[in-house]
């Protein structure tokens, strides 16, 4: 989607740009328009390969709290999980405040595969690719952390995953105010609500690594009909350590975490502990509403084409004052 965070690099740009960090030159260039945040190109190398540049907004456009330095976390993951045997593309490299370019960018192998929201499959085809992503999951949420539960690029963390959620969200709240976002409740009544509900988040006390962004288009996959199978997890720039829980509220967004779902099904058989109780119900609810306030509140610095982005922000209103109601419930 077309974003105002987006760079625009021309093709000497691009060129000079990987010779420095690969040593060797660009052959040609497409840019991928699926992102949100990040520009992205995939690059045919003069010594063979293809790969994928991501660059960084630019460093003086202000972001969204939470997402100062996304690319450092990206690269963090990537070292963190590869040797965890996540299926991941290669990290090549990694420039953060580069002097010539400005800001930071990644350079990653490409990828052979399509991404599943690319692919047309039916609930039976989809139930398998589910109780594998699930299985992944449950590996992620095994490296282990620091003992500092939320977003530590962003300088948004906390001792318990309570109080750093609290600091996350009064974050994107002070963000809504700052770009006049347009709420279904007040700011106030929001964090109240929030505030009210976070006791429940005193169950999490262990951080674990969260994707926070699993969604089809961040899924490859390779094969064809029953051979079908994820080949990687990418963009994992916006990952905190906190609740396991979180990561089934993108997978599921709109929707409820259902125990019949292969996701959840995978991800017990791997390991995974998924309690479906009354208090993680309530962090659920928490996670969703924080997820759709992301969705409206992220319009403020990237400026979405009206028409592309109207049908996304009705869904994350509504769904956002569905899970406040939620949390109003005694």
């Amino acid at each position: 989607m077309e974003s105002r965070t987006k760079r625009r690099l021309s093709a000497a740009e691009l060129d000079a740009l990987v010779r420095g960090a690969l040593g060797t030159g660009v052959r040609s260039s497409e840019e991928l328009a699926d992102g949100f945040a990040n520009a992205v190109w995939r690059l045919d190398l003069e010594d063979g390969r293809q790969v994928v540049l991501k660059v960084g907004p630019p460093p003086g456009l202000r972001l969204l709290t939470y997402e100062r330095h996304l690319l450092r976390t990206e690269a963090m993951v990537y070292r963190l999980a590869e040797p965890a045997g996540l299926p991941l593309p290669s990290l090549l490299h990694a420039a953060f405040d580069d002097p010539v370019l400005g800001g930071d960018h990644l350079i990653l192998s490409a990828l052979d595969g399509v991404p599943w929201n690319q692919v047309s499959l039916s609930p039976a085809e989809e139930a398998p690719l589910r109780h594998e992503l699930g299985r992944h999951l449950a590996r992620l949420h095994t490296i282990p952390g620091t003992g500092v539960f939320g977003y530590p690029f962003a300088g948004l963390t906390g001792p318990s995953w309570r109080e750093a959620f609290l600091v996350i969200v009064g974050a994107l709240l002070d963000d809504a105010v700052h770009y006049g976002t347009v709420l279904p409740a007040p700011v106030e009544e929001i964090t109240a609500l929030i505030t009210a509900a976070a006791p429940a988040l005193d169950e999490v006390v262990t951080p674990s690594l969260v994707h926070f962004d699993i969604w089809p288009g961040n899924v490859f996959l390779t094969g064809e009909g029953r051979d079908r199978r994820i080949q990687a997890l990418i963009d994992h720039e916006r990952a905190f350590w906190g609740d396991p829980l979180a990561d089934f509220i993108t997978p599921t967004i709109f929707e409820e975490i259902r125990e019949d779902d292969p996701l959840v099904t995978g991800y017990r058989e791997a390991g995974g502990t998924l309690p479906i109780t009354p208090g993680a119900q309530v962090r659920a609810d928490l996670y969703r509403a924080y997820l759709y306030l992301i969705l409206l509140v992220e319009n403020g610095p990237r400026q979405y084409p009206e028409e592309a982005y109207a049908r996304l922000r009705d869904l994350a209103t509504s769904s956002l004052v569905r899970s406040l109601d939620a949390l109003r419930v005694p």
